[in-house]
């Protein structure tokens, strides 16, 4: 007689599993996400990825002055912008996610690695078939303008299958340097019996490739999808397993596209890349400040430049405001690219402690290029903008802003102001207005540009607007 399939029940949503059904998951409180699947045990003689006559030896304790670390060098890829999200290359051993909506750019970033990587490379594609791969690696434009060639590719192999105790087998015959998943949720492991993209599946697949990253120092990159609310698909357990969660940010109809990093065992989690997608791949931005300020002749009202940081990069973006009287009854307040919660503040700033009847106007907030700014140091630039609309009057041109206005309209001292000044005189901008509490061991003579240290909003407004 076969025994009973023993199942279970599972959130398709955060991963939570219950014995029975039920219509709202306690944990991230999604109604109508469990489905059934199926748990089989865990073949304990069935080999992951090695065969049986090389199992390592079970690990046993150690005091931690007896444990031999010798840091190993991290793999340099030809792009630096991966590299600077990474936190200065790929660690060996490491195990990497990606997420992003589709038709972002994920898999063509990763195969534009797999091309350009000096190291014996394995793609293995659940979703694309070797055809498919292949017309769009001719695509691909390789540095310096070199053109595809069976040489340049002869460290690229390309693998499309889902199974992974097939895809172990061909690792142990190739022995890959570097190994691409493409994509998580299309891979299965014969030790559990649901359908692959299941969350049973999801785990125990991220857990199996985990367990080679680790024993074999090959670093792997995962490629995930993304739920409709912008979160990556599957159980919250597969972020908390992989050492690196890159999140590929951007409107896929626009040109530009952002890599973030959501979280690094290895690195900042405050790093970001910029590219652009082009009909020949992802081109590298070394300089963003450029394509977030707007190349425009004539001088309007309502735009301001305000200097952020991203890491340890310094940016200048372009703030763009509209006030205008609210003809429909209740004021509209809507910000793109910017705190909702943080412009009413400003808002209650400007009219509390500037005198500005802004309670009765419609305001429109938008970042410009795409970008969303969390640094506060952007505040004083969206009160000029606001202020510049309303009065109908243009900042002056080649005049940018770095402070943080408090509730008494005092603008505060902001981080490395000294790489914002720096960034701000590379681009050609002439003047800069900063926090009066910034210039304690600021050496103003080292840079060829106006530097306005200030107390109050109202100092600025007086100064360029009024």
């Amino acid at each position: 007689m076969a025994a009973k399939l023993k199942t279970s029940y599972f959130c398709q949503n955060c991963g939570y599993q219950s014995a029975k059904w039920m219509g709202k998951c306690p944990s991230c409180q999604q109604w109508n996400s469990f489905a059934e699947e199926i748990i089989a045990k865990e073949d304990k003689a069935k080999p992951t990825w090695r065969s049986e006559g090389k199992q390592s030896v079970a690990p046993k304790p150690k005091p931690i002055a007896e444990i031999d670390y010798t840091e190993q060098p991290r793999h340099i890829t030809p792009d630096k912008e991966l590299n600077r999200v990474l936190g200065g290359g790929i660690v060996p051993g490491s195990i990497v996610l990606i997420g992003g909506e589709p038709g972002i750019g994920k898999s063509t970033l990763l195969l534009q690695i797999a091309l350009n990587m000096p190291l014996k490379v394995l793609y293995i594609s659940g979703e694309e078939s070797e055809q498919q791969i292949k017309m769009r690696a001719e695509r691909i434009e390789l540095p310096e303008n070199k053109s595809i060639t069976p040489a340049t590719q002869s460290e690229c192999f390309i693998l499309t299958e889902t199974n992974t105790q097939h895809i172990f087998k061909h690792i142990e015959q190739l022995e890959p340097e570097l190994l691409i998943v493409d994509s998580i949720q299309t891979m299965a492991t014969s030790h559990i019996e649901s359908a692959a993209g299941s969350v049973s599946q999801v785990r125990e697949c991220t857990a199996e490739l985990l367990r080679y990253a680790k024993e074999s120092g090959t670093p792997v990159f995962l490629i995930g999808h993304i739920t409709k609310e912008g979160t990556l698909a599957g159980p919250k357990v597969l972020e908390h397993m992989v050492d690196t969660v890159l999140q590929f940010e951007g409107d896929r109809h626009l040109t530009y596209r952002i890599l973030r990093t959501i979280k690094n065992r290895f690195g900042s989690t405050s790093e970001l890349g910029i590219y652009e997608m082009r009909t020949g791949g992802l081109r590298e931005v070394g300089n963003p400040s450029e394509i977030l300020l707007s190349q425009r002749d004539d001088h309007l009202s309502g735009i301001s430049i305000g200097t952020t940081l991203e890491g340890n990069r310094p940016l200048l973006i372009e703030v763009q405001s509209l006030v205008s009287a609210a003809t429909y009854g209740t004021p509209q307040r809507s910000s793109t690219g910017f705190d909702a919660k943080r412009l009413n503040m400003l808002l209650a700033v400007l009219e509390k402690r500037g005198g500005y009847r802004l309670g009765t106007q419609d305001v429109f907030l938008n970042i410009a290029g795409g970008f969303r700014v969390e640094d506060p140091a952007i505040d004083l630039a969206v009160c000029l903008s606001i202020v510049s609309s309303y009065e109908d009057i243009a900042i002056p041109p080649h005049t940018c802003f770095a402070g943080e206005v408090g509730l008494g309209g005092e603008i505060r001292a902001v981080s490395r102001i000294e790489n914002r000044i720096a960034e701000a005189e590379k681009l050609g901008f002439r003047q800069i207005f900063i926090s009066r509490y910034n210039t304690k061991g600021l050496e103003m003579s080292r840079f060829n540009m106006k530097i306005h240290p200030v107390a109050h909003v109202g100092e600025v407004i007086q100064k360029l607007i009024v």
